[in-house]
């Protein structure tokens, strides 16, 4: 895809390859930090067992690289695609999630960036609906998005353009204020000619007697 137009209509697009470094990266500050506050202290405490540390840093090497294998899968598996009306999505290695948000549910748009994403140049956007707006979870969160302001006015442009043509529930959407406004200033002038009607009617009848 070209920088200038990163995210057309139609076309399924990944989050950047950097999402696989950012999940690693705070897997291992999660685990110093565990490592740190708590398996450290405990080593400390029973006393200087180099066979126990040994096995724990092993577990720890271990985990770390069954889950950079788990986020490359997960990685492998992610896609997003606008559309005219909706955004659809797919993720999961041994569960796999689709979904399809019209942009018409859409109530909220956040953007966020914690510290390692900045580093990385990269953001994730969350996205409320009506029906998950009571939550306050999101419904969808694209992650790890380069361009993510370009993506998140994409999708603000797509719900303005959708709730301008209708509610998405093949009814027409509500009439403007200015039509309604229009209508019953039509309505009133009506009435008030028939009243006019109804009056020189009367005075022509008194001219008569």
């Amino acid at each position: 895809m070209s920088l200038s137009d990163p995210f057309p209509r139609n076309v399924p697009f990944r989050p950047s390859p950097a999402l696989v470094s950012w999940f690693i990266l705070d897997f291992v500050l999660f685990m110093v930090f565990i490592l740190a506050v708590a398996i450290v202290p405990a080593l400390v405490a029973t006393g200087p067992d180099h066979l126990l540390l040994a096995a724990v840093l092993a577990g720890i090497l271990g985990i770390t690289v069954v889950f950079a294998f788990w986020t490359r899968l997960y990685y492998d598996s992610m896609w997003y695609e606008l559309h005219d009306d909706e955004m659809r999505w797919k993720r999961g290695v041994w569960f796999r999630t689709t979904g399809i948000v019209p942009y018409n549910r859409i109530t909220n748009i956040d953007l966020r960036q914690g510290p390692v994403m900045r580093w990385l140049k990269i953001s994730s956007i969350s996205i409320q609906t009506a029906g998950y707006s009571g939550q306050g979870l999101p419904e969808i969160r694209i992650e790890a998005i380069e361009h993510a302001d370009e993506l998140r006015e994409l999708i603000r442009t797509a719900v303005r353009q959708c709730s301008a043509l209708g509610d998405g529930t093949g009814q027409k959407s509500p009439a403007r204020q200015d039509d309604v406004t229009a209508v019953g200033s039509t309505a009133t002038n009506l009435l008030i000619i028939n009243e006019l009607k109804k009056i020189r009617v009367l005075l022509e009848e008194q001219q008569k007697k």
